[in-house]
């Protein structure tokens, strides 16, 4: 960045791991950077609390991609193995079906390859094809999509996007990720397994575009990993940093307006009045929430903001008092009718046979859960909220979700899943929008259910405020951890760029 960020402030509003990272950034530059929070604690979905003597991390619960984190300690000149460590889960996800079938999908490919082939009875090089197109798509596309601003003229100047462009009929855009596993795996349990990453981005496998098909890449090529503490060490980690770094962090301080003078954003208001003034302001919240809350007087970008939400959740926290050996820290356990599940949850309702995933953190991290007991994050993918009636949902989910865990992992035990619960929290949509921030609930902003849905998110800058900048889950590249690091990096660059 340019010599004078010396003399230069900047306000983060929001300390999201997107928030922290950008702290990280701006402060490595020069920046003076003051962070502002409404929670006493950092992170925003990516924290944690404890139920009795059970911890667990409040949202994501899957880590790829570890080196965005660690470059953020490289560039402040660290080790981050002396602050930051994590390591490798050799089964990826354990997955049950109805009728007995399970599988255990390895992160190395060929082992992966091997087990699908026993599992289902399909040829092994099937899998081995699909992965190395999904690495195609990733290394053609991704990192033109994912790590660069797509809407600044300079990212379309180049002969690298001009050799994505030429491979466009080849990246299945204009195909779902449904169609393109029919067409390249066949088998329909194969065909769910691999439509379920599209949830990763609160996305329709039957909707969304089939370049999407590259998302199991990040998994079985660069890892799913757990950092030593859990997923909260990812934000701990990185605030610390910020805080070594001089970043100072207002925390149970509630933003009320993003100040504007003329078409320039100025600073930040509080909720108590206070008022501190910045050369530049980057916004780490819902992006529809941004404008309608703190910036109610700035032209509003109507079409971005009407774009179809995302997928929200509702989630069960259970402390469970015995010992699952067959679960593993990533389990699903498919319903048996998917395409019923999504044109319910388009509609604003929920199946009543619910895929539910099981993360289980205290399988690595031990401290989580006592001894011969386990923390159960246990979630199924529910629509935005439209003004349901999540009491009643939830309850019925509950039960809904503890029949299907007695079928599936307690057959052969006497008991219910429900007489093993001593700890319990239930969060749904509306409960979600009132704790992180979300619109409506909705984990990841927009949906990626539309060929164009990647240049139709909120950019990281304002088109019409100078100095004012926009990252987070909501906004380009999308939602999840890798993602959010990934804006906050773009969101660096563009300020090097215009300051």
């Amino acid at each position: 960045m340019g010599k004078d960020s010396q003399s230069k402030k900047a306000i983060i509003v929001g300390a999201g791991i997107a928030g922290l990272a950008a702290a990280v950034r701006l402060a490595v530059a020069g920046y003076r950077v003051e962070v502002y929070d409404q929670n006493e604690a950092p992170g925003g979905k990516l924290s944690q609390f404890s139920l009795g003597d059970y911890r667990f991390d409040f949202g994501p619960s899957l880590f790829t991609m570890p080196q965005y984190v660690d470059e953020l300690f490289v560039l402040a000149g660290e080790d981050p193995r002396d602050h930051f460590n994590y390591q490798q889960l050799p089964i990826v996800c354990h997955y049950w079906w109805e009728d007995g079938t399970t599988l255990d999908a390895p992160a190395e490919i060929a082992q992966l390859a091997d087990n699908c082939a026993a599992a289902f009875g399909v040829d092994r090089q099937k899998i081995i094809d699909f992965m190395a197109q999904a690495a195609k798509k990733y290394d053609s596309s991704g990192r033109i999509f994912l790590e660069k601003s797509l809407h600044k003229a300079d990212t379309w100047l180049s002969w690298e996007v001009a050799k994505t462009m030429l491979k466009i009929p080849g990246l299945d855009l204009f195909k779902s990720m449904h169609a393109v596993h029919e067409r390249d795996l066949g088998h329909p349990k194969l065909v769910q397994l691999f439509d379920r990453y599209a949830t990763y981005n609160g996305s329709n496998p039957y909707k969304a575009p089939g370049l999407l098909s590259m998302i199991p890449h990040f998994e079985h090529h660069f890892g799913a990993y757990l950092p030593e503490g859990g997923m909260y060490d990812i934000s701990r980690s990185v605030y610390e940093l910020a805080k070594r770094l001089g970043v100072q962090f207002f925390l149970a301080n509630k933003v009320a307006e993003i100040t504007l003078e003329g078409e320039r954003a100025t600073g930040i208001r509080t909720s108590t009045g206070h008022h501190s003034s910045a050369d530049l302001v980057v916004c780490n919240m819902d992006v529809f929430l941004a404008y309608d809350k703190l910036l109610p007087t700035a032209r509003k970008p109507e079409r971005t903001l009407r774009q179809q939400k995302s997928t929200s959740a509702v989630i069960f926290y259970w402390g469970i008092r015995a010992d699952f050996a067959e679960l593993g820290v990533h389990n699903i356990l498919f319903s048996d009718d998917y395409q019923q599940e999504f044109n319910l949850m388009e509609a604003g309702d929920l199946s009543d046979d619910p895929t539910v995933y099981i993360n289980v953190s205290s399988k690595l991290v031990k401290e989580d859960a006592p001894a011969g007991k386990e923390n159960w994050f246990v979630m199924v993918n529910a629509p935005a909220d439209a003004g349901q009636d999540w009491d009643t949902l939830k309850a019925q989910l509950r039960q809904q979700v503890i029949d299907k865990i007695d079928r599936i992992l307690l057959k052969d035990r006497p008991e219910s899943v429900a007489d093993l619960i001593e700890e319990e929290r239930i969060l749904g949509p509306s409960d979600l929008e009132i704790l992180t921030g979300s619109h409506q609930g909705a984990l990841y902003g927009t949906s990626s259910n539309n060929p164009f849905s990647a240049f139709l998110r909120h950019p990281n800058f304002s088109k019409r405020i100078n100095d004012l900048y926009f990252l987070g889950g909501s906004v380009h590249p999308g939602g999840g951890v890798p993602l959010c690091l990934l804006s906050a990096r773009i969101v660096g660059d563009l300020i090097q760029k215009q300051q």
